[in-house]
């Protein structure tokens, strides 16, 4: 059975979106998930989000976030915001908002505008951060408030971390410069044992205190050119340790995105792009 599809990006960060109701459950979604975003045998992309429509149930749809490697993720921000877009582009939602509903909890999508008719820009509301050693989690005794300076053994060498959990678990190191090899620290990091269910690596450069420059492992992906969920553990961090203010623009490979973590109310906001690449069937 084919299976129709659109691929959307984030500022390079690149999702196939599908609607569950197309998908022979037959096949588990790992499985799917590993052929789909194969580079060289497949579509092509950093994971798959497989929609389906919620009745009743106080949410619009629900969407689950599937890495290339086939584990699945609790929340991905650009992933949400390229299945957000799906929807308006195939006409299946036209509110402004947009009730999401993901396994780390439920995401508010407002369509702000729609940029050469290809390109939808979105400010979404995707929950509090959590500091806590047990709630990111981070395996340590006894467990703590906060992780800000947490020393690790990283490949023969001594490295230090803060880490947060803002839908996923996020890992944030703070560098003066790029000028090492940090994708082998990233790849080293995600599996690390003090991270029982594996963690997103985030390494950091304060510019100032609006700005800051990042480089991204993701958990389940490897390296990326942008991550949602990455820019907003960022920025809350670089804020939470004063380095920067709670309105950060975060700038990644792929292009920038704005994070404001409110102070009324904790929420953390992102606002960013998702274009539409191709539609077409597996």
């Amino acid at each position: 059975m084919a299976i129709p599809f659109c691929k959307f990006h984030g500022f390079g960060n690149d999702y196939i979106v599908a609607e569950l109701q197309h998908i022979a459950t037959a096949r588990p979604l790992g499985e799917l998930a590993r052929a789909m975003c194969e580079r060289n045998t497949g579509v092509g992309a950093d994971g798959l989000a497989v929609l389906e429509k919620r009745d009743g149930s106080g949410t619009d749809y629900f969407c689950e976030i599937v890495n290339p490697d086939g584990t699945s993720a609790s929340f991905s921000g650009n992933g949400t915001r390229c299945a957000a877009a799906y929807l308006h582009y195939k006409k299946l939602w036209t509110d402004k908002r947009l009730r999401l509903e993901t396994v780390s909890g439920i995401k508010n999508y407002d369509l702000i505008e729609v940029l050469d008719g290809d390109k939808y820009l979105f400010e979404a509301e995707i929950g509090k951060p959590r500091f806590a050693s047990d709630a990111i989690p981070v395996a340590i005794d006894p467990p703590t408030d906060s992780i800000v300076n947490e020393p690790i053994e990283v490949d023969g060498g001594q490295n230090s971390f803060a880490a947060v959990n803002v839908g996923n678990p996020v890992v944030c190191i703070f560098v003066d410069e790029f000028d090492f090899d940090w994708r082998a620290v990233g790849r080293t990091m995600e599996t690390h044992p003090k991270f029982p269910e594996r963690t997103n690596v985030v390494f950091i450069k304060v510019t100032d205190a609006q700005n800051i420059d990042i480089r991204i492992w993701e958990r389940g992906a490897g390296e990326t050119s942008s991550s949602g969920t990455c820019s907003s553990g960022a920025a809350v961090m670089s804020a939470f340790l004063r380095r920067t203010g709670r309105r950060v623009s975060v700038h990644a490979e792929g292009g920038t995105t704005e994070i404001d973590w409110r102070r009324e109310d904790d929420e953390i906001v992102i606002k960013g792009i998702a274009q539409m690449v191709f539609c077409g069937e597996w």
